[in-house]
């Protein structure tokens, strides 16, 4: 909770700290990574942070949580948290490394800040900073406490390397070490590290498809990337890379409520561990599988998708491709152009999952609250830095 000493200088400082908070954390990350350049080695994206990316999400982490502390004094943003949680304990952070952070975060803060900030209003600052701080904390170590084993990163074998689509290859995984397997759940996600040209390591996120204790995930070709052009290039078949265990809270729910799952391009890798387990489980819960994508040859999951939705008793597939040709179904509605939920009956019960790039997610979100489903009932995940986060919450009240 807040203290009510800090509550007014946060509330007189936030739109100054947040016309200023991207500023602050490009000079946070320059200035952290210049003394600390090991946490580029694995832990950090040099492409996140060339792009920029990364300032912005915890400049949108940094200003939700003050917002929301505001406006919810007795609680804290809870699926922001769990969804920053995650995405750490799958890169291995530890907690004294939030001391660096803090250290390097506040001088930034100082040097944008000159003549305006004082011993007062940095007081305040940085009880938001350690609220936020010792919360994540505490959830990652519960997130590790859960895993089967207490590596950060273990050993796993290429099995099976295949073209997925025209631009997506397709890795199943097998361990390389008598290593403890956590099951992952439908959903969830792990980070592959591997070793770039220079030498330095890096890793990234990619949606298993599969639960339990397979280890398979698709990868789509970025050539102005760092990281898809070697999977897709230099790691073969017999090759061992460096895994995570499996994160993210976004995950089936065993709910009976009706399902929408709504995805863009490779966005479609996290539900289809989902479809999957709801085959396996003999499930007749009503789905609603959307997809869109420019071709149907760039569909990386298309016979999968359309096998499990065509076993499920309860379940639809609608389509829409931009560059429809020739193209038919096995099952399912196609159609032309960009998803419109309008087009489709959306249940206002539904529980919607929301996975591609950000503009199609804004786009969809807003059609489905449209539609009449409450916000509260859509759900997202992000790839890459979540500059997304700052709309889930409801600005502080004057």
């Amino acid at each position: 909770m807040l203290s009510q000493a800090s509550r007014p200088l946060i509330e007189a400082t936030l739109p100054t700290i947040a016309e200023r908070i991207v500023d602050i954390t490009t000079d946070f990350y320059s200035d952290m990574l210049g003394t600390h350049p090991e946490l580029l080695d694995g832990v950090f994206s040099r492409a996140n942070q060339s792009s920029g990316e990364q300032a912005k999400a915890l400049a949108s982490s940094i200003a939700v949580f003050a917002q929301h502390l505001l406006a919810h004094p007795d609680t804290t943003p809870e699926r922001m948290l769990a969804r920053i949680a995650h995405k750490h304990t799958s890169l291995g952070i530890l907690p004294e490394q939030y001391q660096i952070v803090h250290d390097h975060l506040f001088g930034a803060i100082a040097k944008n800040l000159e003549g305006i900030i004082t011993d007062e209003i940095a007081a305040a600052w940085e009880e938001v900073y350690w609220l936020m701080a010792n919360a994540l904390i505490k959830l990652e170590k519960g997130l590790y406490a859960e895993q089967a084993n207490d590596k950060i990163w273990a050993p796993w074998r290429v099995a099976e390397k295949a073209l997925a689509s025209t631009a997506s290859m397709a890795f199943a995984l097998e361990p390389a070490d008598d290593t403890p397997i956590t099951p992952a759940l439908p959903g969830q996600y792990v980070s592959i590290r591997v070793l770039t040209e220079d030498g330095l390591r890096q890793a990234r996120q990619y949606s298993l498809t599969g639960s339990g204790a397979e280890r398979g995930f698709i990868v789509k070709r970025d050539e102005d990337g760092e990281i898809s052009p070697i999977l897709h290039d230099r790691i073969q078949e017999g090759d061992v890379i460096e895994v995570s265990n499996p994160y993210g809270e976004l995950v089936l729910s065993d709910s009976d409520r009706p399902l929408v799952l709504a995805t863009a391009g490779i966005g479609c890798t996290p539900t289809a561990s989902m479809l999957e387990a709801l085959a396996a489980s003999g499930t007749d819960r009503k789905v609603l599988v959307l997809h869109a994508e420019g071709d149907l040859d760039s569909w990386a999951l298309s016979e999968q998708t359309q096998r499990v939705v065509a076993s499920l008793p309860n379940a639809e597939l609608h389509v829409w491709l931009e560059r429809p040709g020739e193209a038919t179904l096995s099952t399912g509605i196609l159609r032309k152009g960009f998803m419109n939920l309008s087009q489709i009956d959306l249940p206002k019960d539904a529980e919607v999952f929301v996975c591609g790039p950000l503009p199609f997610m804004r786009i969809v979100r807003e059609q489905a609250i449209t539609a009449g489903v409450p916000a509260a009932q859509i759900d997202y995940e992000v790839f890459g830095p979540d500059v997304w986060a700052i709309s889930d919450v409801e600005p502080a009240a004057a």
